[in-house]
């Protein structure tokens, strides 16, 4: 079960230490199925990411995978039923937040339009975040700090856009007041879940690279998305997730372009992929990955590898037993069939 205890608020996390982590979470919830039975689903079973200072950890999985549950948990939002999550070095449960820590994580909303209060200002809308971590007292320095963060995103000039409405901004100024209010309290963690799926493909290189640049910060940033393509542009390390499990993870050009896990095959497979520079043919001559069926519901899992009903390299050790996350040289496949 899960261990609390309180979080000093002077805790910095070194080089080689995480800024955040969850080790061995599990996550249940109770469902009522379509027959009116009421099940418990495992939808994040027995996971463990870390996050590092100045480092973008992709999360890349279809819909339904449990990604955004993970993210939920590493934010403090929920609680593990299992497994505890580690904040500086020192375990932290929802229960023992207090300001001080919870504006050390801060999650990144997919929805700009949804996660803003029309009814207020931007000046308000970054003001008050500044206020109440402390950040800003007077209402000179309230106003500095506004201008500050609006112009660290990129709305300039900041006086201008701070007296106006969310719903005077475009989609991709709505997801840069976003990113400039989770910056308001000097996180040390983002988590941005899907925060340019729902952007014109126009200007989600403009947030991806607004998102790159957290890395000057020292901020270690979760990045949560089901595109591989925009996870290869932005991230240092990859971990995909199938089912409420981590199936691979590595290095983004390991993961990626030598795709060990048949099902990291099949979202590669399924993404249109620029060919690595110099070579038109490189990380295609293997046999592409046929899947079928969908994702399995997180109430009635597969047994053994729950990637085994869809996969079709699966033999009798693929349905009888899960395979473990065995790493080596820093790239992680739990796939019976993978050779390393």
């Amino acid at each position: 079960m899960t261990t609390d205890q309180p979080v000093s608020s002077t805790v910095e996390s070194g080089p080689d230490q995480p800024a955040l982590a969850a080790e061995h979470v599990s996550r249940d919830f109770q469902v009522r199925l379509s027959d009116g039975r009421r099940m418990t689903a495992r939808v994040v079973d027995d996971v463990s990411v870390a996050l590092y200072p100045g480092r973008i950890l992709g999360l890349v999985g279809e819909s339904g995978s449990g990604k955004t549950t993970l993210a939920r948990l590493l934010g403090l939002v929920i609680q593990p039923t299992e497994g505890r999550i580690m904040l500086g070095g020192h375990p932290i449960g929802v229960k023992h937040l207090t300001r001080t820590t919870r504006g050390r994580v801060q999650l990144m909303f997919q929805d700009p339009f949804g996660s803003l209060n029309r009814l207020h200002r931007l000046r308000y809308i970054l003001g008050r975040p500044l206020r109440l971590h402390g950040r800003a007292r007077t209402r000179a320095e309230v106003a500095a700090g506004v201008a500050e963060l609006l112009e660290s995103v990129g709305l300039t000039p900041a006086g201008e856009f701070a007296d106006r409405h969310p719903d005077e901004l475009s989609g991709g100024q709505r997801q840069r007041v976003v990113i400039a209010r989770s910056l308001a309290p000097q996180p040390s963690v983002i988590l941005a879940d899907e925060p340019v799926s729902m952007l014109d493909v126009s200007i989600r290189r403009e947030i991806l690279d607004l998102i790159s640049r957290l890395r000057e910060r020292r901020v270690a940033v979760l990045y949560v998305t089901h595109d591989i393509a925009s996870a290869r542009y932005l991230c240092d390390t990859i971990a995909v997730m199938y089912a409420g499990q981590i199936v691979e993870t590595g290095s983004t050009e390991d993961v990626i372009d030598r795709p060990s896990h048949p099902y990291t095959q099949l979202l590669v497979d399924t993404t249109p992929q620029p060919a690595p520079p110099g070579n038109r043919r490189a990380g295609r001559e293997r046999t592409a990955v046929v899947s079928v069926g969908e994702p399995p519901s997180p109430a009635e899992p597969p047994s053994g590898c729950r990637f085994h009903d869809r996969c079709p390299l699966a033999t009798k050790v693929c349905i009888t037993s899960r395979p473990p996350l065995e790493t080596t040289g820093g790239h992680g496949v739990a796939c019976w069939h993978s050779g390393r």
